[in-house]
């Protein structure tokens, strides 16, 4: 009796056989399309690496920093290109369009869900880390910044051509200044500058038809757009200009902690009260994590860590009048060089060379947020003071957790942010935010991820009595798929909404309206990209190929 091949088995075999020689066709014609355009062939296939080159796992994994997403299993681009001039990035989007592959832009690395080098359909990663040129005006005092560029590297490079000129962006140093840029961009200036993107003053952009836009061929509206919106939905960012501000010869940084038996509970209360309406030159943030004491008993400590753009006397002056319940004194304090500043919240040492902030992969043993882990995040904003009773309910989930486990970071607004409106760019959470709260649940390579995902979104629901409601306002730089997806093809407006008002308010319909003119075929899309308001989108042949794999 003959034996017959089992069904299933067959047909597993049949659509793996198509998806490769799919695959295989697709890389094929993208290279191909390539020899014929304008730009040297030989440059760009000097940086373009596929599976069988021997650098092609070190450039995937090297700027992947949530190692929640470098596992075997994780989607692989078919192609990674790595452009060294910016009139490389044309034929390279329009060769890419036409193969049927979809492009993931990366410029840093540090997308909270991965979506920078992620897909779950046929794709290539654009990787702009080797487009990091600044070029600084000092009559003018602007800067043209590329987008792989990082934040320790725009520091490093202001400080080292005048001292006294600085930029408000984010904390980390390794941090990429297209993503960051592009979704606002905070750190312990906005209170008196504003965002990253609230100081942008020109931006080149290469659009889904291969044109490289400045400020005035982009228009109002797509301007408006990327700064704040987010630039993936709408092409290629490659570079910024950015209008830079005048630092203080000596700033003043303080660390205090507080542990629940110190009084945590009552300081952070008053801190919630006061922080958000302190003079707008002071920045207060609280990390809030679980600790061990010197007896082996866990507990629970603040760390209060303080830039003030001004000297000790003035500070101490400030917290004495406004905020005594912290304690803060003049052994607290530190009066340092900004860039000194920018090293400690960038977790090195004081005395670092900040040259130690050009680099991208910085070994940095005291600061787990500065090495290679895995994580998840949930953003919250809080328009109302937190009752002090609900904190106890906080404090006995986060005793769950074994210290470098969890953390919540609490960050006050006020100041600039309450003088610039919210449709001002798509950046929506303006005059009316008192201070949002990260919750973050990290975990090894051995841990168990499945817990420590649970245990951040069980943070996140016991907080929503007392946070923003209807829509429930979270951040776009703190990506979280959680909030929605939209769909591998055509994805409606009133189904993107579930995330997109969540981030931008009242600003998504005005973002989805610049995406249907200048890419009405949704070329630019991933799992939270701004949709067209219209059913326009144009399937693509690779719409209805078998997905490659799930996130």
């Amino acid at each position: 009796m003959l034996s017959r091949t089992p069904l299933v088995p067959l047909l597993v075999l049949l659509i793996f056989s198509y998806s490769c020689s799919v695959i295989a066709l697709v890389h094929q014609d993208f290279l191909d399309c390539l020899s014929l355009s304008d730009e040297d062939t030989n440059d760009i296939s000097s940086v373009l690496y596929t599976p069988i080159n021997s650098s092609y796992s070190t450039i995937l994994v090297d700027s992947i920093r949530n190692t929640r997403f470098a596992t075997p299993t994780a989607p692989k681009p078919l192609l990674i290109v790595t452009p060294v001039r910016e009139s490389q990035v044309p034929p390279i989007i329009l060769c890419a369009k036409q193969s049927g592959l979809q492009i993931r832009t990366r410029s840093g690395g540090h997308d909270y869900e991965g979506l920078s080098y992620l897909s779950r359909i046929p794709f290539m990663i654009l990787d702009l880390f080797r487009l990091n040129d600044i070029d600084i005006d000092l009559t003018t005092r602007t800067a043209w910044v590329q987008t792989g560029a990082t934040n320790g590297q725009l520091y490093n490079t202001l400080y080292n051509t005048d001292p006294t000129l600085g930029f408000p962006a984010g904390g980390c140093p390794t941090v990429g200044v297209g993503g960051l840029f592009a979704g606002g961009g905070y750190g312990g200036m906005f209170r008196k500058y504003g965002l990253a993107a609230d100081n942008i003053i020109d931006a080149r952009i290469v659009d889904v038809n291969g044109r490289i836009l400045d400020k005035v061929s982009m228009g109002e509206d797509l301007f408006w757009a990327i700064r704040g919106g987010g630039g993936a939905s709408f092409g290629v960012i490659l570079a910024w200009r950015v209008q830079l501000v005048t630092m203080p010869d000596l700033v003043t940084i303080f660390a205090v902690t507080r542990t629940l038996e110190q009084n945590l509970t009552d300081i952070l209360d008053r801190w919630q009260y006061v922080a958000p309406n302190l003079t707008k030159d002071i920045y207060i943030g609280v990390f809030v994590a679980p600790v061990f004491t010197t007896n082996v008993s866990l507990t629970l400590q603040g760390s209060f860590g303080s830039l003030y753009l001004g000297r000790k006397s003035d500070l101490l002056k400030i917290m004495d009048n406004d905020f005594p319940e912290l304690g803060v004194t003049a052994e607290d304090c530190q009066e340092v060089r900004w860039i000194q500043s920018s090293l400690v919240f960038g977790g090195y040492t004081i005395d670092a060379n900040p040259d130690i902030l050009l680099s991208r992969n910085p070994t940095i043993p005291s600061s787990i947020r500065a090495t290679r882990f895995s994580y998840k995040a949930k953003l919250d904003y809080v328009h109302k003071p937190i009752p002090k009773r609900a904190f106890k309910g906080l404090w006995k989930l986060m005793l769950e957790r074994q210290p470098d486990q969890g953390e919540l970071l609490f960050a006050h607004y006020g100041g600039k942010m309450n003088e610039i409106s919210e449709s001002a760019t798509p950046f929506p959470h303006r005059n009316g935010t008192l201070f949002k709260i990260q919750q973050l649940s990290y975990w090894n390579h051995t841990g168990n991820s499945r817990q420590s995902i649970r245990w951040v979104r069980r943070v996140n629901r016991y907080l929503t009595p007392y946070v923003t409601k209807n829509p429930r306002l979270s951040y776009m730089n703190y990506r979280d798929l959680d909030l929605g997806i939209n769909n591998v093809g055509n994805t409606s407006y009133r189904q993107a909404s579930s995330w997109g008002l969540k981030y931008f308010k009242g600003n998504f319909r005005r973002l989805a309206e610049v995406k249907t003119v200048v890419d009405p075929t949704n070329y630019f899309r991933h799992e939270q990209s701004v949709p067209l308001l219209k059913d326009k989108i144009q399937e693509t042949s690779f719409t209805s190929q078998v997905e490659v794999s799930s996130m």
